[in-house]
């Protein structure tokens, strides 16, 4: 019995040497590179679908090379490749540091657009996602008065329509919802927010919500 517990202290002392040699290998391997080195990298990891590794790469790009040509193009492949996966909130976060470093690149008005869609597409849940619905429907109005002579434009006028038309569906599902409660005055307030909307509620599909999902909604 004493030797196997002497045997198995060895191997596990053998192990840990083993995995920390293996780290401080990797680690003396992959610091200190050309900034073409990660974006390669970055790009043949999202070539093999695995995102995770492409941001930790991309975080060596933008530490070491934080002024390289190459950072703007990443971030925007990064919020393509995260987008592509439904990760709309990591791609939101670039999206918002390409905005913060780069707000006077020519892509600018295409980076607005991809948050708006972003934005949209992020839209799961039509009964609690309002703050983003609202969020969305500003920067929306901050494109058309900033960019528009856009190409992006026709794009975001579609996006538009049809979160007008969400958040004509909400405004009338809150409005039944306190009509049912007996809050007359709270549905008249919701009510009228539907009146006077350019969109016609009646032309409006409704949502089919799974059962499960209708309980909470």
């Amino acid at each position: 019995m004493v030797k196997n517990l002497r045997f198995k202290s060895l191997l596990l002392a053998i192990c840990v040497v083993f995995t920390f040699s293996a780290c401080s290998s990797k680690s003396e391997q992959e610091y200190n590179k050309p900034a073409l080195y990660w974006y390669n990298k970055m790009m043949k990891q999202i070539g093999m679908n695995d995102l995770d590794e492409a941001d930790d790469t991309y975080t060596s790009l933008e530490s070491e090379h934080r002024n390289s040509p190459y950072i703007p193009t990443a971030l925007l492949i990064l919020v393509n490749a995260h987008m592509d996966e439904e990760e709309y909130a990591l791609a939101n976060f670039y999206l918002d540091e390409y905005v913060k470093r780069f707000s006077l690149s020519k892509d600018i008005d295409y980076v607005r657009y991809l948050k708006i869609k972003a934005n949209f597409m992020g839209f799961k849940n039509q009964y609690r996602n309002q703050q983003l619905l609202d969020d969305t429907i500003t920067q929306i109005e901050d494109f058309k008065n900033k960019y528009k002579n856009s190409p992006y434009m026709p794009l975001v006028d579609t996006i538009n329509a049809r979160i007008y038309m969400a958040k004509a569906s909400i405004d009338k599902e809150i409005s039944d919802l306190y009509e049912r409660r007996g809050k007359t005055e709270a549905s008249k307030i919701y009510q009228q927010k539907v009146e006077e909307s350019w969109v016609d509620h009646a032309e409006i599909e409704k949502v089919d919500v799974p059962f499960y999902r209708s309980l909470f909604e």
